[in-house]
């Protein structure tokens, strides 16, 4: 992995290679701003360059090792996973295994679902060490949400699923740095109230062709969020790209 954006330091000596990123400058690369007092919300998303977020309707057969590596590295600094329902399902999401740096457990997987539609059995619930947290609606079956709480679901009943209603439970729980992994619905409502504050996006080197869809998906009308590029690293070339929010709407 080469970074490429900010320009790496000149080596001492013009005769060697540049060595890469090793494990502490790679987590300096997506360090999160210092104790945020409020939510702040990085997406991580993976795309063909033709724009397609999934081949044959999953994730995984757009990823490489240093988008996995990635992966693994932006979980470790987040204190909580959020991700929609209909992703949690397509992907077969289990619980994260590795402990956010300061704490001594790894960040819960925060689900948002109106439907409270989770199988108890699934790896979610069984393959964990932390409780996830259903974010769900009061108009959700009780036995649902009976159901998952009896499985160590960690149920939240909200009035609404708006973003800001979402961000603010995260933030009653003190959990502020927070990584969302989709699905496109879930980042086209961030995105559409301006929640998003940066984006990190792995270009992978396919040309998926097909059906699938694009990273968001969201009302129409939502006005375009200008970004700033604030990292790039090149991998097989494969593109890991970092945006930071810029400002006001153009």
């Amino acid at each position: 992995m080469q970074r490429i954006w900010p320009s790496p330091a000149p080596l001492d000596d013009p005769g060697l290679d540049d060595p890469g990123l090793d494990d502490a400058a790679l987590a300096a690369h997506y360090a999160y701003p210092d104790s945020p007092a409020a939510p702040y919300v990085r997406v991580n998303f993976v795309s063909s360059v033709d724009g397609a977020v999934s081949v044959d309707g999953r994730s995984g057969g757009l990823g490489s090792e240093a988008d996995r590596r990635v992966f693994g590295l932006l979980r470790e600094l987040a204190e909580v996973v959020l991700v929609g329902a209909g992703t949690v399902r397509a992907e077969g999401y289990r619980g994260a295994r590795r402990d956010t740096r300061g704490r001594d457990t790894p960040p819960p997987i925060a689900v948002v679902t109106g439907s409270a539609d989770l199988d108890p059995a699934s790896p979610l619930l069984t393959d964990t060490r932390v409780p996830p947290i259903v974010l769900t609606l009061g108009s959700a079956p009780v036995q649902r949400r009976a159901r998952l709480t009896d499985a160590g679901a960690d149920v939240a009943v909200l009035d609404r699923l708006t973003p800001d209603a979402l961000l603010g439970e995260l933030a009653r729980r003190g959990l502020h740095r927070v990584l969302c992994e989709g699905g496109p619905t879930l980042l086209g409502s961030l995105q559409a109230a301006d929640a998003v504050d940066e984006l990190c996006l792995t270009v992978s080197p396919l040309l998926a062709g097909g059906r699938a869809g694009r990273i968001a998906n969201g009302p129409a009308g939502s006005p375009p969020r200008p970004m700033t590029l604030v990292g790039a690293i090149v991998d097989s070339d494969a593109l890991l790209l970092r945006y930071r929010r810029s400002g006001g709407v153009p």
